[in-house]
């Protein structure tokens, strides 16, 4: 027994030494690792199968930078995200038609309609200009989106967002405008008596939006007039609210008595745990008045809100009675709510749950049938920062200033609002003089605390980089190099036959393949005219 009980100790100091990363990890061990690796891309093939159901996560401004720099939060610098695991991996670039930053409309109309298009709009092309309703109602200006062609094709649909429903990312699933702003018909001084219908109604009225199965975020005063503003779900003072006497939620669900669909309206988590998914088809899940809460602060009880994961499991419980397959869209759309503020340690927890949201997906699917993919919109101006040791707190301190002798944090911005200012001034003598704040005089790991910026300006500004694409399942593979960002939507219609390629096994004709062949066959021999003659 004592003997077993040493061997059992020392097992468990093993593995604690192999998390924390104390092993010897000299050249034999490096070789071991990359030995690992090597055999494990070797054994793996490409999946051609068609993709039954396509999931697709969104992490609304998430960086290279902020990839990295959760991963080093949740576990340390040897662990990974639940994604960074998947066998393929892209770059998408970013730029959209009149901007190298883009906005999360623009991209969205990209990622999920295929279409590059104009700063600020959504689901229709760069022949619409912003504020132009007219052009928005051109039906050859609009833009289909995936959520369509997997309704056409018969599969049920849903998206489920940290956001409000009606906000930049989810819009252009389901609506075509010419401003992102005009969620409700009082909100980014949308024209009054206009053709235009805001975001709001087309989500509840317009197809596609009506026949979406789940719909789970914020973003209650949007669709409900009749709101009032709580301590823990206060409203949105920057979006502006529904002032014309509207109640969509329950047009929602006048429109599936109609249909005679079994619905369910929840609105926190005690009456989503309560939900028989077997006995539900629709599924509206409207949370906050606003967004969702951040989840350092979310209210976990009863009456709260749920997490990420917790709206994802519920969407899937619904999604997956369709024999035919389904299409969700998921967005950890905090993080880029915590990146405009400048507050890099709620941005990290937001993807770290976004990570636990992608590995819940994974114990309920099978990548056999269904393709997953996970990638961002756009970067934040986020910087990673030398030179701190292997194990640091990546929120804590980097180094100290050679030249102005002030130390400076790990994880920096490159634009911030007044909150991420980095100078201050100070008297010396008669003279007022500049000077960089020492970080080490705040708690750099707080969840309110403002990382520095080099400029200030209204709030922390999007990136123009490219941002990575990770997939696995069906035609994941289609993901190899360095692609334009409406490539996503492509990969979604061709792995799941739908939309463009509906009931086509490849994107080639037979003539097409007759081509390809003769073509293929010519270049073979001009090379090996090449090679024995040159």
């Amino acid at each position: 027994m004592a003997t077993l009980k040493l061997l059992l100790l020392l097992l468990l100091c093993f593995i604690v030494a192999y998390i924390r990363g104390d092993t010897n990890e000299d050249k034999k061990y490096w070789r071991e690792v990359a030995d690992r690796e090597l055999k494990d891309a070797l054994k793996y093939t490409w999946n051609t199968n068609t993709a039954k159901n396509v999931i697709v996560f969104v992490g609304d401004g998430m960086s290279p930078d902020t990839i990295t720099a959760s991963r080093i939060y949740r576990a340390g610098e040897n662990s990974y995200l639940s994604w960074e695991r998947f066998p393929h991996i892209g770059l998408l670039k970013t730029y959209n038609n009149d901007k190298q930053a883009p906005d999360s409309a623009s991209t969205a109309t990209a990622l999920f309609g295929g279409v590059k298009t104009n700063y600020n709009l959504i689901g229709v092309d760069g022949n619409v200009k912003l504020d132009d309703c007219n052009a928005s109602l051109v039906a050859d200006n609009r833009v289909d989106s995936i959520i369509s062609w997997a309704q056409a094709a018969g599969k049920s649909t849903g998206f489920v967002t940290t956001t409000r429903v009606t906000h930049a990312t989810p819009g252009p699933l389901y609506a075509s405008s010419a401003n992102r702003k005009w969620e409700c018909e009082a909100c980014g001084k949308m024209p009054k008596n206009s053709k235009c219908k805001d975001i709001g109604r087309q989500l509840v009225e317009n197809e596609p939006g009506k026949n979406i199965k789940v719909i789970m975020g914020g973003g209650r005063q949007m669709l409900r007039t009749d709101v009032s503003s709580t301590e823990n779900d206060p409203l949105d003072m920057w979006a502006g609210r529904r002032a014309d006497g509207r109640d969509l939620i329950r047009a929602w669900e006048e429109d599936k008595k109609e249909k005679q669909a079994a619905y369910k309206v929840v609105e926190n988590n005690r009456q989503l745990s309560q939900v028989d998914f077997d006995k539900v088809d629709y599924l509206l899940g409207i949370f906050a008045n606003g967004h969702v809460s951040m989840d350092y602060k979310r209210d976990k009880g009863p009456k709260g809100m749920p997490s990420l994961a917790d709206m994802t499991v519920a969407a899937l419980k619904v999604l997956k009675k369709n024999e035919r397959g389904f299409l969700l869209v998921v967005e950890g759309g905090l993080i880029d709510f915590a990146h405009h503020r400048g507050h890099a340690a709620q941005a990290l927890l937001e993807t770290v749950r976004l990570s636990e949201a992608i590995n819940a997906t994974l114990d309920m699917v099978d990548t056999e049938d269904t393709l997953v993919i996970v990638t961002s919109d756009h970067t934040h101006s986020l910087s990673f920062n030398g030179n701190s040791d292997r194990g640091a707190n990546i929120l804590g301190i980097a180094d100290v200033s050679k030249i102005e002798g002030i130390p400076y944090t790990t994880l920096s911005y490159g634009t911030g609002g007044p909150n991420n200012r980095a100078y201050e001034t100070y008297q010396d003598g008669k003279e007022t003089k500049m000077r960089r704040i020492d970080p080490t005089t705040s708690d750099t790991t707080d969840f309110e605390y403002s990382q520095q910026a080099a400029f200030v300006t209204d709030e922390a500004h999007h990136g123009g980089g490219d941002v990575a694409v990770y997939a696995i399942g069906p035609y994941a593979h289609l993901f190899h190099t360095t692609h334009e960002q409406n490539f996503v939507a492509y990969v979604v219609a061709y792995a799941a036959k739908i939309g463009p390629y509906n009931h086509s096994s490849s994107i080639y004709s037979s003539n097409q393949w007759g081509l390809v062949l003769i073509g293929n066959l010519l270049a073979l021999l001009l090379t090996s005219y090449s090679y024995y003659h040159l």
